[in-house]
């Protein structure tokens, strides 16, 4: 707990602190030991997916046999590529890459280069052997029947009706689509026979060309966007670094410029609903005596051109009419919430001052960062393992759609002692996907869950720890009667051991809160994508309420998380008593706390503005060679905007990562200002604690000399 511990040499002399009593206790213990079991659980459950997954399950296509192709020691070592039977029946590439394509799918060690029907090689196969050489790649392990009937070659899928001419793309082979003179073409054809009698077009494969081509051209952009990286990431970490200074030296004159900004901009935007006002009423005069404008919006109904609206007088004053409303509101806020901005950009100064003690605490998200970073790696590590985690499900493939068997498991051990051949000619036992009948395969969508749970438990928590650790040093700052004199040594290490030390349960009793909500809804987020498609409005209306309620509980509870966090720094209570005792003394000061986070909110937007605008048009002139001192340091590239967008969206984060530290200082500033009036009075035995400027704000008693040195 904070207690008011002096040891005074007279009425102001002294050294007078906010001390920390020790030894603090453990808060929330019993959700401290459930966190560190979940861990442990977590940790358990990731090397069960481990030992049992094979992430190559995604990295390797698999034939029909379940097998990897190109996998060591096997018989397909040497066999790299898959090779679809019949392309005809894959109508996309992306039904290609998910390996759900309805027919055969073998190991081969290259693609085909030639147009060749099965029909062709047994005509050629009489007078020339090598046709079969060539062919028998592309079937069936084993296979060496070239005299068999087509009919039954088709029907058992011993063989490939026809080949085309393809190339290796993602390991699998994929029509070699060109364009000539405007016509789509494979190996310069325009047409090619299916193997049963027919001459087929190649635009028949349409659909799958413009997939295919698209991704080509997407490989093809990206390897120049790789290029323009590696050619321009030098420059990219130095805009970076500019982007850092340049938010560093923002945070440290906010203490000169906070007034400044915020009544620049508030005295523009009464200018503008001034002027506003005045254009209404110059066009609403103008527009006197005018044919037509003194017809009413009812008269003239819905128009598409919305310009016809701004020619009717009554349009204008209605405008000039809502525009004065909005004025004097503004005018009235200012004049009744004066003191409450002064107390807010006071606030916002103080807090560029708190930093400016205590420098290291800018730092400190690069911890935060590195915590997150591990969770989302090992949650993606565990979620792929997860999902390779099984043995090869076989499923019946049949040609006819009216075959009772189809889709049905099968065994490829016994699958040809069955009728089903018979029942269903042509079908085929054939390798689905990866699954499992065990305990463990019956549970893995649970255990997916349970790691999507345990990562955003996690992740809240690192935020969390942040968070408390960052309001535990500023909290030191505030609660110094002398600053910088009585600021404890190493405040932001200090308040980190407190935090994991004491605080773990606390701290974790409230991200798994956070954790159970954020779940909800991306459970809701699920099912909504399951229904998107369906025709019960119903459903799709509750989905979509029960959506915004969670979303607006979510926020609420991030609220009340952060201020719970930072009243734990500074007492040291149990979470829920620490979420009610800031709950209630934010109610109390309701109004501060809407204009101090209203202030706050725009100076921070217009710093990251800033810093991301002017370190991007620097970096814009910079990579378009418009800097005539760097023209010839500035590299060539193919895309400029590459390294521009990356030095815009990284000058953003970085600006956002300083400014999450400062919005969190004033947030803790606020609740100790808060505390400070509640619990002092000004008084030789109570005095305050604020500084001089926020006390003179107050319109209190002067401060004693010390405290106006600090």
């Amino acid at each position: 707990l904070l207690t008011d511990r002096r040891d005074c040499d007279g009425p102001y002399g002294g050294r007078r602190s906010f001390r920390y009593v020790g030894p603090r206790h453990c808060t929330d213990v019993l959700c401290c030991v459930i966190f560190i079991v979940v861990i442990l659980g977590y940790i358990a459950l990731g090397i069960v997916a481990w030992v049992h997954g094979d992430p190559r399950k995604v990295a390797y296509p698999t034939d029909s046999y379940g097998q990897f192709c190109g996998q060591k020691d096997t018989p397909n070592e040497n066999k790299t590529i898959l090779f679809y039977f019949n392309i005809l029946k894959c109508a996309s590439p992306i039904v290609l890459i998910n390996l759900q394509c309805p027919t055969t799918q073998l190991c081969v060690s290259k693609c085909p280069d030639r147009f060749a029907t099965f029909i062709d090689m047994q005509a050629s196969y009489r007078y020339n052997k090598s046709y079969w050489d060539y062919y028998s790649q592309f079937c069936k392990p084993g296979f060496n029947k070239p005299w068999k009937s087509v009919a039954q070659v088709i029907r058992d899928e011993d063989c490939p009706s026809m080949i085309i001419p393809t190339r290796p793309f993602l390991k699998r082979c994929f029509p070699d689509f060109s364009t000539k003179n405007g016509v789509l073409t494979v190996a310069n054809q325009t047409t090619f026979k299916d193997g049963k009698g027919k001459t087929r077009n190649v635009t028949d494969l349409r659909e799958a060309a413009n997939g295919i081509n698209n991704v080509l051209d997407s490989r093809s952009v990206g390897m120049k966007i790789f290029e323009d990286y590696a050619s321009s990431w030098y420059w990219i970490l130095i805009a970076l670094f500019i982007a850092m200074v340049v938010s560093l030296l923002f945070l440290v004159l906010l203490r000169f410029t906070a007034g400044v900004l915020f009544w620049i901009f508030i005295f523009g935007v009464i200018g503008i609903i001034g002027y506003g006002i005045w254009h209404c009423y110059w066009e609403f005069h103008r527009l006197h005596g005018i044919p037509g404008s003194d017809l009413t919006i009812y008269d003239i109904g819905f128009q598409t051109d919305f310009r016809v609206y701004l020619q009717l007088r009554q349009t204008l004053l209605a405008f000039m009419i809502i525009l004065c409303i909005v004025e004097v509101i503004i005018i009235l806020m200012l004049i009744f919430l004066r003191n409450r901005i002064l107390i807010a950009i006071a606030l916002l100064k103080e807090g560029s001052r708190a930093i400016g003690y205590i420098m290291s605490t800018l730092f400190y998200p690069i911890i935060t960062f590195i915590l997150i970073a591990v969770c989302i790696s090992y949650w993606a590590v565990t979620a792929v393992f997860l999902a390779t985690s099984g043995e090869p499900v076989y499923k019946v493939m049949a040609n006819q759609t009216l075959c009772k068997y189809a889709n049905l498991t099968c065994y490829p051990e016994t699958f040809n002692t069955t009728n089903v051949t018979k029942l269903c000619p042509g079908a085929q036992c054939t390798f689905a996907f990866y699954g499992g009948e065990s305990l463990y395969h019956r549970y893995i969508f649970i255990f997916q869950l349970c790691n999507v749970f345990v990562f955003l438990w996690l992740v809240n928590f690192a935020i969390a720890l942040g968070q408390c650790t960052l309001a535990g040093a500023f909290a030191s700052y505030y609660w110094a009667f002398r600053k910088p004199a009585d600021i404890p040594p190493c405040p932001l290490f200090s308040s980190f051991g407190r935090a994991i030390r004491y605080h773990t349960g606390s701290l974790a009793f409230g991200s798994l809160i956070l954790a159970i909500v954020q779940l909800i809804r991306v459970i809701l987020e699920y099912l909504d994508h399951k229904v998107k498609g369906s025709q019960n409005a119903f459903a799709r209306f509750l989905l979509c309420c029960l959506k915004c309620c969670f979303w607006c509980l979510e926020k609420f509870i991030k609220f009340i998380n952060r201020n719970a966090y930072i009243m734990i720094a500074i007492y040291g209570k149990n979470f829920c008593t620490s979420a009610k005792e800031a709950f209630f003394l934010l109610m109390r000061n309701v109004v501060r706390v809407a204009v101090l986070d209203k202030v706050t909110d725009f100076l921070l937007f217009l710093g990251k503005i800033l810093v991301a605008g002017g370190v991007g048009v620097l970096a814009f002139f910079f990579f378009t060679h418009r800097i005539p001192v760097f023209t010839q340091e500035a590299p060539f590239l193919n895309y400029y905007w590459v390294p521009l967008l990356t030095v815009i969206i990284g000058s953003y984060l970085v600006a956002h990562g300083f400014f999450s530290v400062y919005a969190m200082c004033v947030d803790t500033l606020f609740l100790c200002f808060c505390e400070d009036l509640e619990r002092n009075d000004g008084s030789t035995g109570k005095p305050y604690y604020m500084s001089a400027s926020l006390h003179r704000i107050l319109g209190k008693k002067e401060l004693s000399p010390k405290k106006l040195m600090g």
